[in-house]
Formats: structure tokens, sequence, C-alpha cells
């Protein structure tokens, strides 16, 4: 189990660097945070809290190959209104263990319930964006009574998977900066000048961490059925690294409570969308 865990990173003064970088990121949190442990059966899981502690809680779930810092420019908005919560997922490159729960099980449902209680908090709106969007899509299938609301952006396990979950590009070019960068900004959808501070995290992360590589479980029709809740779903036309349009339509024809944003111009990343989310959350 050890050496499996250790192998997220491809060494250890990599694993250094990028939390050095990861808590430079903290330090300049653009609004004021608690730093929280939750003793998880994965290992110990990092959240950050912030906004008013008696608002309606919401808790985000990042992508692959980030942790809380990509939700850096939405938090200001979103903690106006909500106690966010913001969670390292264990297995990636942040502060949370290095552990890797089973896809293919409830494994990650039961650490999500784990964080859950450990938050004390009894139900909660989430936000999940591409592997955290599958994780909150499993969470709100397996207890849908336990999310009020469902944001998902780009989320795997709807549409086809387009390349496997790891950039496979990243992985065949591991020490050509530049040829990692382009690989970056195709796979991503990011743009040289535009997405400058973006792009250059994600290059320094996979420069040093090993993603997972196994395919996202899709969800069948029928569990996508049983979503009780409001669910908002915002894809990217051009998503290098999934079926948009496929996930759109089969939330349209599946998901009974849901609302369906294909954007013409993004990809897999997407930016921009915290007041549209707002919106759907508060209403």
């Amino acid at each position: 189990m050890q050496s499996v865990m250790t192998m997220i990173y491809k060494s250890e003064a990599g694993e250094r660097e990028l939390r050095d970088h990861y808590r430079q990121a903290l330090e300049s949190w653009p609004v004021p945070a608690e730093h929280l442990w939750v003793p998880t059966r994965e290992g110990e899981t990092f959240v950050l809290a912030c906004g008013p502690q008696d608002a309606p809680p919401l808790v985000l779930l990042h992508g692959s190959g980030t942790n809380t810092a990509m939700w850096r420019g939405d938090v200001a908005t979103w903690s106006q209104h909500f106690r966010t919560y913001i969670v390292d997922l264990v297995g990636e490159p942040g502060l949370s263990a290095p552990s890797r729960p089973a896809l293919d099980s409830d494994a990650v449902s039961l650490w999500l319930d784990d964080v859950r209680e450990g938050l004390q908090i009894t139900d909660a709106a989430f936000v999940g964006a591409s592997l955290g969007g599958w994780t909150a899509l499993d969470y709100a299938i397996r207890h849908p009574e336990r999310v009020t609301r469902l944001v998902l952006m780009c989320p795997g396990g709807v549409g086809r998977q387009k390349v496997g979950w790891i950039f496979k590009t990243l992985l065949t070019r591991p020490f050509r900066r530049d040829r990692l960068r382009e690989s970056v900004m195709i796979v991503a959808g990011l743009d040289e000048e535009k997405d400058r501070q973006a792009l250059d995290a994600l290059v320094l992360t996979f420069t040093h961490f090993n993603p997972r590589r196994e395919k996202l479980p899709v969800f069948p029709d029928e569990a996508l059925r049983g979503l009780t809740m409001p669910v908002l779903v915002i894809v990217g036309a051009h998503d290098a690294m999934l079926d948009s349009h496929q996930t759109a339509r089969r939330v349209r024809e599946c998901v009974p409570h849901s609302t369906v944003h294909l954007l013409p111009e993004a990809g897999h990343a997407i930016f921009g969308q915290a007041e549209p989310i707002a919106e759907f959350l508060r209403a």
C-alpha cells in the first residue's frame, strides 16, 4: 500500500517543489480562510473553509492534477453567500493523503462521506470539475438526500472519454517542458497568453506528478435518472478529453431537474462561471 501511495510524485524533490508552490498560493488566498484537517478512512484530508460559518454549506471538488488553488478565481463570489469547503482530493497534488480509492467501487463515496461527517454538515450543495465532477456525481447518485444542489463542470462519467483519464500526450514526453506545455494547452484547451497562470501551474504539476491512469467508470442511464436535486452541467464544446456533446445529450435526456450550458468556445478547462453558478446555487 505504502509503495503505491508514494508513487504519486516522480521524486521527493518534485513533491517538495509542488508543495512549496501550493503553500505560496494558500498564503495569498483572496479571502479569509481556515485550514482544516479531516480524518478519513483514506487518511487525512485537507479542506480550506471560507465564508460565514452560519451560511449554507457548499463543497468544492477540483479536477485531476490540481488542488484547492483551482477555485481561487471563484471563491470570493461563492463565499459571500455560502460556508464554502474546498476539498483537496486524496491522491492528487494537494495536502491530502496520497491514497487512491478504487473508482469502480463505493470507496470514493465512503471517503467523501467521511469528509462530510468530519465537517459536521448534514447536507450541502456540491460543485465539481472533471474528476471532481465525477466524484460529486457518484456521491449524489449514492446519497441524493445529502446533496441539495449539484453543479458539474466538464464532468467525467457521462460522455465518452476521448483519451485515457491520464493525459496520454503528457506521459510520452515527460522531460521536455516545451512539448509538455504544448500538450497541456491542447488537452486542457488553454490559451498561452490569456491562461498563462493556469498553464504554468499545470506544466509544473505534470513535470513532477503521476496522475491516475484508469478510465472513469460511466454512470448508467438509470443512475442519472435517480438524481432528485437540481443539477447544472457546464461543458465546453471543444473539450479534448470528454465528449461534451454526449454529456449534454445524456444529462438532458436522463436527469430530471437539469440545466445544461454547452459553451461554444470552451475546452476542458472552464473559467468565468462563478456568477452563473452562484445564481443557480442561490435559486
